[in-house]
């Protein structure tokens, strides 16, 4: 069982209220000793001299009278007995010491004084003497703590809960900028638009740090629209040189070079037009959300691939689940995840169902190769191709899933890929509902 909190907040807290309570106990402790020490000396001081004055006036009084003065001189802690009392050992305590000390500086000169401790469950002595006359007397003593006001523990419960909330407060305040920094950087992602500029607040260093993201998040999004742009730039430009050339290949008299010519023409037009498309991707206009009923817009588009003669299959999907969603953007999703599956499986299956969270989850299957685990999260890339699996041969560019990628970012969803355990990919994407 692990006693220390996870997070800074309650780490801070327990660190910041424990030394805290040490010095707030470690203050109590010496102020409650002095004023302890200070009350035992006057108590202390003020038996010495109410037992003198009583002894006193006990030896004075004739025998016949002592009796009826013993209730006057009686006090809450002790009394004086006419008698022997009970004999005992000398007191052991520190208090029945302090005790006995103060008896023997008030009566030791004057008389043969004796003190010894009673048994029994509370602290108790007596001291025994002689008066002039020879009568004995006893005086019975009870010591008794030095009293503590019955506010005090209610003060002190109220130190503890003041100094606890005090604690939370403080910590709070420092540590929320460096939560909402943390934030920032959880919903960080690689975009060409603007981010959204933090808020300089807090203490001199978390104020640093937020101007360096700050500056960080331009600089990203300063990047991927310049790269942005250089693709769509090359691409569009590629497109006049390649028309050019494909008029001139058809009219070379070789049939088979012809042939070989316009393949690679037609794969080059296939690069440029997928660099064009994802360049729209990353510098896209805002979407344009719309109510979509999502199982009829997956059954059109499953039979859209039937009709032609592809094996596209819908396995599950829950009924009267309804999106405001650009049906676009969705609609060029599926599409590259269908194609990409087809591409190299043979087939696809669509599963579709809602997550604990209430996400929608919507899982493009195929029984292909797979993606081997190293390269899962690099395929996402612009341009990566496993080439062992994935080369020109299938025609493929290495766009179809970057593209796919950020259309799902657009969108406020999560695209995930895993190899499935009886072979295949699993193409999830997670879109908010």
């Amino acid at each position: 069982m692990r006693l220390w909190p996870r997070s800074l907040l309650s780490r801070l807290v327990v660190i910041v209220l424990v030394g805290l309570l040490l010095a707030n106990a470690l203050t109590l402790s010496l102020l409650l000793y002095e004023r302890i020490s200070t009350a035992r000396s006057v108590m202390l001081g003020n038996l010495e001299y109410d037992v003198a004055t009583s002894v006193a006036i006990l030896d004075r009084l004739p025998a016949s009278e002592r009796p009826a003065w013993l209730a006057r001189i009686d006090r809450g802690n002790y009394r004086y007995l006419l008698s022997a009392g009970e004999s005992g050992r000398y007191p052991t305590s520190w208090r029945s010491k302090d005790t006995a000390r103060s008896l023997e500086q008030a009566l030791g000169s004057q008389y043969a004084l004796k003190i010894n401790a009673i048994s029994g469950s509370q602290e108790h002595l007596q001291a025994h003497l002689r008066l002039h006359d020879g009568a004995p007397l006893t005086i019975d003593i009870t010591p008794r703590p030095t009293p503590i006001a019955r506010w005090l523990p209610a003060v002190l419960a109220a130190q503890l809960l003041l100094l606890l909330i005090c604690c939370w407060l403080a910590v709070r305040l420092a540590v929320k900028p460096l939560t909402r920094f943390t934030r920032a950087l959880d919903a960080l992602t690689p975009s060409p638009e603007p981010p959204p500029v933090m808020e300089e607040s807090g203490p001199t260093e978390v104020q640093h740090a937020v101007r360096a993201f700050n500056a960080m998040q331009a600089r990203i999004a300063h990047h991927l629209n310049s790269r942005a742009q250089i693709l769509a730039a090359i691409s569009h430009d590629l497109q006049t040189p390649i028309t050019r050339m494909r008029l001139r290949s058809e009219m070379a008299a070789d049939e088979a070079l012809r042939d070989k010519l316009l393949a690679d023409l037609d794969e080059m037009s296939r690069l440029v037009r997928e660099g064009i498309a994802y360049a729209r991707t990353q510098d896209a206009p805002p979407l344009t959300p719309q109510r979509l009923a999502l199982h009829p817009f997956i059954d059109s588009l499953v039979c859209d691939y039937v009709d032609v003669g592809k094996p596209v299959t819908l396995l599950r999907c829950p009924p009267d689940i309804t999106l405001h969603i650009d049906v676009q953007a969705l609609r060029r999703i599926l599409t590259n995840l269908l194609d990409n599956a087809l591409k190299f499986a043979g087939k696809a299956e669509i599963d579709i169902v809602l997550t604990p969270d209430t996400q929608l989850a919507i899982h493009v299957l195929d029984n292909g190769p797979g993606i081997p685990d190293e390269a899962l999260a690099a395929v996402l890339e612009p341009f990566y191709r496993l080439e062992t699996s994935r080369n020109r041969g299938t025609g493929g560019t290495g766009l179809g899933l970057a593209i796919a990628q950020q259309l799902v970012s657009q969108l406020g969803g999560q695209l995930h890929l895993s190899n499935r355990p009886e072979g295949g990919l699993d193409v999830c994407v997670l879109l908010p509902r």
